[in-house]
C-alpha cells in the first residue's frame, strides 16, 4: 500500500472511534505528502492544529496503524503556509493597514451589551466543548490573523452564546477602545429590513463594515433569507479583507445548513470549524456546582449528579432546574437535598426523570460495588467473582441504557452479541430467585440514581 492508501485506512479505523464531526473538523483537514515503509508524511493546516492533534489523537493514530499494518510508524507533522492554506477562492487580503475609521468607545453598542455574565472565566471546560473553548480564546487574542472566520456549532443550550460573548467580553477588557459588535441572527435581520424600509442602507453598511469584532449568534435562522444573506456576503467579504475578526454559531455544520448559499457555507469553512458536544455527566456536575457557588448555594453532590444524570443534553434546561430547586429552598426554607430537590421538580411539565446511563458510568459502579477492576469486566475471567458482576454489568447496560447486544459485548472486551444476550437473561432470572443478586441489583440502580 501506498502512503495515501494507509492514511484512508487509518481515517476510517479512527472514525469507529470518534464522532463525525471530530472527524471532519480534525481530519478531513490533513493532507498526506508522502512517506516510507513505516514513516507517514503529513500536513497540517496550521500550528494549533497539529499541536491539538498530537495531544488528542496521536495514541489512536498510532494503534489504528499499528493494527492495520502490524507496524508501528512514525508520524512527522508540516504545518502548511498561509498561502497553501489558504482556499482557492479566498479573495486576496491586502497588508494590514492602521484602521481609518474612528474607534468607538464600549458605549457605541450600548443598544446591543454583552453580558457580563459570559467570561472564559466561569466558563466550564470539559472534553466535549474544550476544543471550542481553546480556539474562542485563541481569537479573543488574536483578532483577525488567526482562525478568521471562527465557526462554532452545536445544539442548543451547549454554551455557543457563552463563548461567543466571552471573546467580545475579553476584548473589551483589554481593550474598551476595541469596536464590538454582537448580533443574534434575528436582530441582524430585523435592522436589515429596517434600515431597507427607510433607504438607508449607507447607514446599515457603515455600521457594520466599521467593526474590528463581529458576533452573530445563530446563523441557521437565516436559511432562506436570501436578503439578508446577501448583505452579510458583502459584509463578511468587507470585514475578511480588512483583517476584521468574524465569529459566529449556529446549530448545524456549515454545509448542513439548509437554505443557506453555497458561497456562504463555504466562506464560514474558510477559518476555523469547531463543535461543542453534549457534556458528560461529570462536566455537567462541574457546571451545576459553579452555578450554584455563583448564585451562593452549596450543592450536595448527591443532588448535584442527580440532576447532571437527567436525560438532558441541554446544559439551560438543566440550569433551569438547579434554579428551581434554589428557589424553593429560598422561599420555604428547606434544606437543599435529594428528595426536596425530587419533589421541587415533579409538578414541572417540561421535567423528565429519566436517566440514560453511559456504559461507562455502570462499569465504574459494578467495580466499585463489588471491588475489582474495570479490566477483569473486561477480561475473558469466568469465574464467578468476575463473571456475576460482568453479567450484572450487561443487564443493566441493556435496561438502563438502552444499548444494543452488539454494543454492549464491544464494550465488555469485544464480547459477542450472544453472551449479552445470556448475561441479560441470567440476571433477569437471578433477580427473581436470588437474593444475594437481588440486593445487589437494587443497590447498584440506587446507586446510580435510576431507582
Amino acid at each position: 500500500m501506498d502512503s495515501t492508501e494507509i492514511w484512508k485506512n487509518c481515517i476510517d479505523g479512527v472514525g469507529k472511534h470518534i464522532s463525525p464531526q471530530h472527524l471532519a473538523t480534525w481530519f478531513k483537514p490533513i493532507k498526506v505528502l508522502g512517506g516510507g515503509e513505516s514513516t507517514l508524511e503529513l500536513e497540517v493546516p496550521n500550528r494549533f492544529f497539529m499541536e491539538w492533534i498530537k495531544d488528542h489523537y496521536a495514541l489512536l493514530i498510532q494503534d489504528v496503524l499499528r493494527k492495520n499494518t502490524k507496524k508501528d510508524f512514525s508520524l512527522m507533522w508540516k504545518v502548511s503556509t498561509s498561502e497553501a492554506a489558504k482556499p482557492d477562492n479566498a479573495p486576496q487580503r491586502p497588508s494590514p493597514k492602521k484602521p481609518t475609521t474612528t474607534k468607538k468607545k464600549k458605549g457605541a453598542n450600548s443598544k446591543n451589551p454583552l453580558s457580563t455574565k459570559y467570561t472564559f472565566k466561569n466558563f466550564v471546560i470539559g472534553k466535549d466543548n474544550e476544543f471550542a473553548h481553546a480556539a474562542c480564546s485563541a481569537v479573543s487574542d488574536h483578532l483577525g490573523s488567526k482562525y478568521n472566520p471562527l465557526f462554532i456549532y452545536g445544539g442548543v443550550g451547549l454554551g455557543k452564546t457563552h463563548l461567543l460573548q466571552a471573546i467580545g467580553n475579553k476584548v473589551l477588557e483589554r481593550s474598551e477602545d476595541t469596536n464590538v459588535c454582537y448580533y443574534t441572527s434575528e436582530r441582524f435581520m430585523n435592522e436589515f429590513i429596517n434600515y431597507v424600509s427607510r433607504q438607508k442602507m449607507a447607514e446599515f453598511r457603515k455600521r457594520f463594515r466599521n467593526v474590528d469584532l463581529l458576533l452573530i449568534d445563530d446563523i441557521q435562522f437565516w436559511s432562506g433569507k436570501e436578503r439578508t444573506q446577501e448583505e452579510f456576503f458583502h459584509t463578511f467579504n468587507a470585514l475578511y479583507e480588512a483583517h476584521k475578526q468574524i465569529v459566529v454559531t449556529s446549530d448545524k455544520f456549515p454545509k448542513d445548513i439548509k437554505g443557506m448559499e453555497e458561497r456562504l457555507r463555504s466562506r464560514f469553512e474558510w477559518g476555523l470549524v469547531a463543535d461543542i458536544q453534549p457534556p458528560d455527566t461529570e462536566t455537567k456536575v462541574a457546571i451545576l456546582k459553579t452555578k450554584a457557588k455563583a448564585d451562593g448555594t452549596i450543592l450536595p453532590d448527591d443532588v448535584a449528579l442527580w440532576l447532571a444524570s437527567i436525560n438532558s443534553s441541554n446544559v439551560r434546561e438543566l440550569e433551569g432546574y438547579l434554579n428551581r430547586v434554589i428557589a424553593v429552598s429560598s422561599l420555604t426554607g428547606k434544606e437543599i437535598n435529594l428528595a426536596m430537590s425530587k419533589d421541587a421538580l415533579k409538578n414541572l411539565t417540561s421535567f423528565h426523570d429519566d436517566r440514560i446511563l453511559s456504559i461507562e458510568e455502570i462499569q465504574k459502579a459494578v467495580v466499585a460495588h463489588f471491588n475489582i477492576k474495570i479490566s477483569d469486566l473486561k477480561s475473558k475471567r469466568r469465574h464467578k467473582t468476575i463473571a456475576t458482576p460482568r453479567q450484572i454489568a450487561m443487564y443493566l447496560a441493556r435496561k438502563y441504557g438502552s444499548f444494543s447486544y452488539p454494543e454492549i459485548g464491544d464494550s465488555f472486551g469485544g464480547k459477542d452479541h450472544s453472551t449479552a444476550i445470556h448475561a441479560v437473561k441470567k440476571i433477569e432470572k437471578a433477580v427473581k430467585e436470588d437474593t444475594d443478586i437481588r440486593q445487589a441489583v437494587n443497590r447498584l440502580i440506587n446507586n446510580l440514581g435510576v431507582g
